[in-house]
């Protein structure tokens, strides 16, 4: 049976991890084993419970429970269901936005690199992509346009931020991803190297006077293929192209020089999925 728990104050501390802790409050890096995130709207908690994520307490809209939360609600066990009436819930930033449902979860052990690489043939890596919204559509895209995992370096948004997990539609769920780099392991050296030894090719997706066409045929030809885009502003580091073993343009029209990271995010995608798929 579900634990229903009414709440009639905004100011009640259950609400806490809903309406008054930071994204980096919830991450607890002093005590990962503590970590969270918060998932909105119904579609995207089922998708993080089909993934296997543990639900610790759910926030939802009153009329919701025996409604669009009713599902969710059966799978959650027996954990808190704090709910209040709409005038309550409105003092939350952004809750009209959650479709009446918000779900603390906790945060998995990352795995390996080598775990999510395993059986890979298209990966995408960012590099230092900090606004989460991109984070969130580039994952979309990852998982519409057939890339089979996400590496991210350390300085990129955390995919269960809660913008950038809205923005994904909970597809940051469902497309393998860990983070590239740490004090033994730094980017793009010796990370880029690793990638080779697994024997992926590299694609920095950058303007530059070798650049090639995304429509080279040596690129579909690749049987691995990773695909690396930069930060929003700068783009990719002049170290990281000088490493990699293309470096891939987008032709366009117009005197456009560019496209935003998530918007070029989808076209590489696209076009460079293994053929056939």
């Amino acid at each position: 049976m579900p634990n229903i728990i009414e709440i009639t104050d905004f100011n009640d501390p259950a609400l806490d991890i809903y309406a008054r802790l930071t994204e980096n409050q919830l991450l607890s890096r002093e005590d990962p084993d503590k970590a969270l995130f918060i998932a909105e709207s119904p579609k995207v908690v089922e998708r993080a419970l089909n993934a296997g994520y543990q639900p610790v307490s759910v926030l939802v809209e009153d009329k919701h429970i025996a409604g669009e939360a009713k599902e969710v609600i059966a799978r959650c066990g027996e954990i808190p269901v704090y709910t209040a009436p709409f005038d309550v819930l409105t003092q939350l930033t952004g809750f009209k936005l959650t479709r009446g449902v918000l779900c603390a979860m906790k945060r998995p052990k990352l795995p390996t690199v080598e775990e999510v690489c395993k059986d890979a043939r298209r990966i995408a890596i960012l590099e230092n992509v900090m606004n989460p919204t991109n984070v969130g559509a580039i994952f979309r895209s990852a998982a519409a346009l057939g890339m089979d995992a996400v590496l991210l370096t350390p300085a990129c948004s955390n995919p269960l931020y809660r913008r950038a997990i809205r923005v994904s539609m909970g597809t940051v769920f469902q497309v393998p991803w860990t983070f590239l780099g740490s004090e033994t392991d730094h980017w793009p050296q010796p990370g880029l190297d690793r990638l080779k030894a697994m024997g992926f090719r590299t694609a920095a997706m950058a303007l530059s006077d070798d650049s090639i066409s995304i429509r080279d045929p040596r690129l579909q030809a690749c049987q691995k293929l990773a695909i690396i885009l930069g930060t929003e502003g700068d783009g990719l580091a002049q170290g990281t192209i000088a490493d990699c073993d293309f470096t891939v343009r987008i032709p366009m029209t117009h005197g456009v020089d560019s496209l935003n990271v998530a918007a070029a995010s989808a076209v590489a995608f696209w076009q460079l999925q293994v053929p056939g798929d």
